[in-house]
């Protein structure tokens, strides 16, 4: 067999060894708080792996009450999510300083302006990268859910 065909066949072999790497091995880190709402899924509140934590959505939940806000209005319930954001931030050591990037989801596209207005406060200085679309629905049919990601310095 030539060198030619015997790359392509070292190269699965590689990739065959690599089978056992699991995300735990990759340096993958749960980050979890009691001061932001306990996940209502099978999934976690944020992942950190290296210096990036990847936050899940976050949508208007008391984490103290367990209560949904569904009937809020849309500033507050943009507050409520952007305090659960920060609480996650705050439990592996970050500010909303460290966000690079968010998603925005909005029930209703014509609440932007008031979205945004509350969504400001938080980001004085540098704001994050954001992508803001309009969805059918979201959990607990609230207004508004935000994700983000953060990068630790």
């Amino acid at each position: 067999m030539s060198h030619k065909a015997l790359a392509p066949l070292m190269g699965l072999a590689f990739i065959a060894s690599l089978g056992g790497v699991n995300a735990q091995d990759a340096g993958k880190k749960v980050i979890s708080t009691p001061n932001a709402p306990e996940a209502i899924g099978p999934y976690s509140q944020a992942i950190r792996v290296g210096n990036t934590v990847y936050l899940a959505g976050q949508i208007a939940i008391d984490p103290k009450t367990k209560q949904v806000m569904a009937n809020a209005s849309i500033e507050d319930q943009t507050r409520l999510v952007l305090e659960n954001i920060r609480a996650v931030l705050v439990a592996d050591g970050l500010t909303m300083d460290h966000i690079v990037t968010t998603t925005v989801f909005l029930k209703d596209l014509n609440e932007f302006g008031k979205m945004n207005e509350v969504y400001a406060t938080f980001f004085k200085s540098a704001p994050p990268a954001r992508a803001t679309v309009e969805v059918a629905r979201l959990p607990r049919d609230v207004r508004i859910e935000i994700s983000a990601i953060a990068v630790h310095p």
